[in-house]
């Protein structure tokens, strides 16, 4: 099935405005938002140059303002009259060891990444169950499959659950025409995983996001992306000892 019109939360830099590219390459209509407006207007005007035949609509959203959430999505999906696919993607990579006084860093990604996630998800879902139809994209990360130690340790537990959230949603949705992927990147060239420090196995923008939305067009329950090495790395993180994975922390 070609799910024709796409939200994308986060979509102002980095893999959102990556995967709004890749999606508008592909002639499909866009339902675009994030803090930066002026980001947002930029981007729409940069697709609709190329892409001439295509809808983009945008508007401001901070996902961490909860009761937004559902108003701006019913919005978006009124103006392209319907949505088919829903990626959350909004997300934030601060962090510092806990009970070293950074709590506030912490609680943020938190509550960005998981929290607000949930929110996204919700008013996802509603729109979605009032179809009987739909794509749910969960944007997780490869720290999910296992915790990750120091300045890490929020951010890994906070895709954890996002992980979580789409695998218990894949289960009760199973059968249904409702369909949930949870994408899990590796390391991708982002400003947050340049501020990360994350500087081994980094593949480019364009590559990573090419293998997301080819992972998110297959519709597969969990994709870790690019698949090589992630896929394997998935299956070997989990044993691999306590000493290996502070060195990859």
């Amino acid at each position: 099935m070609t799910r024709r019109k796409i939200l994308i939360t986060g979509a102002s830099s980095g893999l959102g405005a990556g995967m709004a590219r890749e999606f508008a390459s592909r002639g499909r209509d866009l339902a675009l938002c994030a803090r930066r407006v002026s980001n947002l207007e930029a981007l729409r005007d940069e697709l609709l140059a190329a892409h001439p035949g295509i809808t983009v609509a945008v508007r401001g959203l901070d996902v961490d303002d909860h009761a937004a959430v559902p108003k701006v999505f019913d919005e978006l999906c009124a103006e392209l009259g319907g949505l088919d696919r829903i990626i959350v993607n909004a997300g934030i990579g601060k962090g510092a060891r806990l009970g070293t006084g950074r709590a506030d860093a912490n609680l943020a990604t938190a509550t960005t990444n998981f929290v607000s996630a949930l929110a996204q998800a919700e008013a996802a879902m509603s729109i979605f169950r009032r179809a009987d139809a739909g794509h749910l994209v969960l944007v997780s990360s490869m720290s999910a499959v296992r915790g990750l130690p120091g300045k890490k340790a929020a951010y890994a537990a906070s895709k954890a659950g996002v992980t979580a959230l789409g695998e218990g949603l894949a289960i009760e949705l199973r059968g249904t025409p409702i369909k949930v992927t949870t994408v899990q990147p590796g390391f991708i060239a982002t400003d947050m995983s340049a501020k990360a420090g994350d500087a081994k196995l980094v593949v480019p923008l364009e590559k990573g996001v090419r293998s997301m939305v080819a992972a998110i067009e297959r519709e597969t329950v969990r994709a870790s992306v690019p698949e090589w090495p992630w896929r394997v790395l998935g299956l070997a993180m989990p044993l691999l000892p306590r000493a290996i994975m502070a060195r990859m922390g």
